[in-house]
């Protein structure tokens, strides 16, 4: 790739759904790459299905997907010209397995076509797909689904990304392509896949599709390193994101120790050194702590061909952050009542995870009656009877201990599946009429965000591009 035909900024891919369509659409209109969140796309589709589709948009997508007759079954399913009535759950689509039938892969395939779709119409500038190496399952149709509607770059961490290259070029020339499902409990030699091929899902030969720029998201240069050298494919570049990054981060390298507060202490082994990392011939751009005009500064200074901004794009108007929550968000940080806690316990994947607490606005979880019922973030097991089946810290414990996963495990665990589907406005009903409570993460950006507010309510995404380029909205 050319440097000089890369974009400066680009915008982070928040799940679920944080960095939706119309975010992206809103950066890459201004040739900066936005980013489309994929992790939990399909289930947001089918719940923005069953409240009537406001705006006709993902129907106005589904009418450009080119498997025949898809669109056609997935609305017949899930959408509801009228929406749901006051207090009436979502219907849920099944949990991913090893192995779904077609027609769930379409809807995942589908949902995330459409996402890109709708965030590329109307210009030609380049889009971005954002998704969990951790999730696997989903993974394949949604990488399939994206290049389906000519997805341009996959962003991809939380875990190590390393046959995604190889698949991006398998399917791309129509090709059956698999990768290694994690499997605990697997005895030596032991192996479980999972695995896409594209001609079951056409009548004739699958067609040839533009295989996208492939950009790992890496927190050390050794991981850097062997992906270079190893992965499946040609990695395209890197996304280093350091511990002030929203969402996932990657756990401290070395014993673990923490802070006063119980956060997870980073130190001199988790310092990225650009200069080796630059040595590798190939770009990259800094993430965390980096969403100011001197943080792309410093970042150019040290060899990235720019830097990667979530937490100021995460409550701009056009992100899928509730209103209220963003309203209110920004209100405090206003007054610095706002503080970002990051949590050792709270995801299921064992990742540290940034907790935003406003105001004393986190919800009371220990009050939540635990469910599992997206599976997003469940990890395959096998039982003593030798079958893969699925567990997850966050479900019921007697379920989780009976399955045979540890009761310290559970502690602190928050169904981050059910509450980042509430941060954005689309939270499931409980008995009894109770909503979801949500569970809001940012970068430590938002602890100084006032600084780039200068008193203002909200913003657009265009005023970041703005701040962070030294521009201005005439220029």
């Amino acid at each position: 790739m050319n440097d000089s035909t890369l974009p400066r900024i680009i915008q982070g891919g928040m799940g679920i759904a944080v960095s939706d369509w119309r975010l992206a659409h809103a950066v890459s209109s201004r040739g900066q790459l936005g980013v489309v969140s994929g992790t939990a796309i399909d289930s947001v589709f089918v719940r923005r299905l069953q409240d009537g589709d406001p705006g006709g948009h993902m129907r106005r997508a589904m009418a450009a997907f080119p498997m025949p007759g898809v669109a056609d079954q997935v609305l017949a399913r899930w959408f509801r010209p009228e929406g749901r009535a006051p207090g009436e759950k979502y219907k849920e689509l099944s949990m991913y397995k090893q192995v779904v039938s077609t027609l769930r892969q379409q809807t995942t395939m589908l949902a995330m076509f459409a996402e890109v779709w709708l965030a590329k119409e109307g210009h030609g500038n380049p889009v971005g797909v954002n998704l969990l190496t951790k999730i696997q399952l989903p993974n394949l149709a949604l990488l399939y689904g994206a290049m389906l509607a000519d997805a341009d770059f996959i962003l991809m961490g939380a875990g190590i990304p390393r046959e995604v290259p190889g698949a991006l070029d398998a399917m791309s020339e129509g090709r059956a392509t698999s990768m290694r499902l994690d499997v605990e409990n697997l005895g030596s030699g032991e192996a479980e896949v999972f695995a896409l091929d594209p001609q079951e899902y056409w009548e004739g030969p699958p067609p040839r599709l533009k295989r996208p720029k492939f950009l790992a998201i890496i927190a050390s240069n050794s991981l850097g390193t062997m992906l270079a050298r190893k992965a499946s494919g040609r990695v395209d570049g890197f996304i280093v994101e350091g511990p002030t990054a929203g969402g996932h981060n990657a756990p401290p390298r070395g014993a673990a120790t923490y802070n006063e507060i119980g956060e997870p202490v980073y130190g001199e082994r988790d310092v990225v050194d650009f200069v080796k990392l630059a040595e590798l011939g190939l770009p990259f751009w800094i993430a965390g702590g980096s969403g100011s005009p001197e943080g792309l500064d410093a970042a150019l200074a040290a060899g990235a061909v720019g830097i990667q901004v979530g937490t100021l794009f995460a409550y701009c108007d056009e992100s899928g952050l509730a209103e209220s929550y963003k309203r209110s968000v920004l209100e405090h940080a206003l007054k610095g009542d706002v503080t970002v806690y990051t949590d050792p316990n709270a995801s299921p994947t064992g990742f540290p995870f940034k907790v935003v607490d406003w105001g004393g606005n986190v919800a009371d979880f220990e009050k939540r009656k635990r469910i599992c019922d997206l599976g997003y973030l469940r990890v395959a097991y096998k039982t003593a009877a030798g079958k893969v089946d699925y567990r997850c810290s966050a479900e019921p414990v007697d379920q989780y201990v009976k399955k045979g996963g540890a009761t310290e495990e559970t502690t602190g665990r928050r169904c981050l599946c059910n509450a980042l589907m509430a941060n954005i406005g689309l939270p499931q009903v409980r008995e009894g009429g109770i909503e979801e409570p949500p569970l809001l993460t940012s970068g430590d950006d938002l602890v100084t965000i006032q600084t780039f507010l200068r008193g203002r309510s909200h913003y657009g995404a265009g005023d970041v591009l703005d701040y962070l380029l030294r521009t201005s909205p005439a220029d």
